[in-house]
């Protein structure tokens, strides 16, 4: 994962692969399929860029397909990358996919946990519904947490790791998602919580937090909900972005976490890192 120093006897290729940020670093990225569409969701574009880097990329996701199609992007540009299918709502399911990247590759340097829902009768706190306040804390943060679990004895035996969180811009302001609020803001408590524990073992925790970016979950999911078209949904959430330009795309985000899990961050942990267009600074 270190990067290497090119010698004056190394080609151009070769240097260029030496260079990568993550070269030869096992990433397992949970949530690396997408929700169909026409732009690129998170999860995909944060398992293209660690490739592209030079990590060998465990895509896992809950749609295997989705998993699969990640794996094939990768490798027609020469990455390389593998598949794993698992609900992470399901305990044992966590434990058996860093089980199964541990027998693939022989160790996890990073985790990057992606997966997130909202919606489905979540709302105000005055209106919201039970069953979808405890289906997406179950989703966004106690999921999570069993990632985590799963893979930091591994990275405590080894004396190193990087673990990048996906949180969200609606941990610290929003009003009319209550459990999708109060579930990143447990995201960000944890993130600091692993990063203390496990500090001395020589392991790192940060998170992104992203504000509105144009991915097909996003985008798509609320135009399909209100019954309006992308190009309405866009205008909106560009018109709330402070910085010139409007709305993120997923490269964004998964800029930030390749600069969180490579050792261009080795100083730094405990981060909750906002990606979000300046959004957050009208908040302070």
């Amino acid at each position: 994962m270190h990067l290497l120093c090119p010698s004056s006897g190394m080609s151009a290729t070769t240097t260029l692969a030496a260079m990568g940020r993550l070269t030869d670093a096992v990433a397992v990225v949970v949530g690396a399929g997408q929700t169909p569409g026409e732009t690129i969701g998170n999860g995909r574009a944060i398992a293209t860029t660690f490739a592209r880097e030079g990590a060998l990329v465990y895509c896992v996701d809950r749609v295997g397909e989705r998993a699969e199609d990640t794996v094939r992007s990768i490798r027609a540009e020469g990455g390389v990358a593998e598949s794993f299918v698992a609900d992470i709502t399901d305990a044992d399911q966590c434990d058996a996919l860093a089980a199964a990247a541990l027998d693939r590759w022989g160790r996890i340097d990073i985790l990057v946990n992606n997966v997130g829902i909202g919606g489905r009768g979540d709302g105000p706190a005055h209106s919201a519904d039970d069953d979808a306040f405890e289906r997406i804390l179950d989703v966004n943060i106690r999921a999570m947490w069993r990632t985590c679990r799963a893979v930091l004895p591994t990275m405590r035996e080894q004396q190193h790791g990087s673990i990048v969180n996906v949180s969200s811009a609606a941990s610290v302001a929003g009003g009319f998602q209550v459990a999708y609020e109060v579930s990143k803001a447990a995201v960000n408590r944890l993130t600091t919580s692993i990063a203390q524990s496990n500090a001395s073992r020589g392991i790192r925790c940060n998170a992104i937090a992203l504000g509105l970016v144009d991915t097909p979950m996003a985008v798509g999911g609320i135009a399909a909900a209100r019954g309006v078209s992308l190009d309405v949904v866009r205008e909106e959430r560009n018109a709330r972005i402070p910085l010139k330009g409007g709305m993120g795309s997923a490269w964004d985000g998964a800029n930030a976490a390749l600069f969180l899990a490579s050792d261009d961050a080795r100083f730094i942990t405990g981060v909750v890192l906002p990606v979000d267009g300046g959004t957050s600074i009208r908040i302070g």
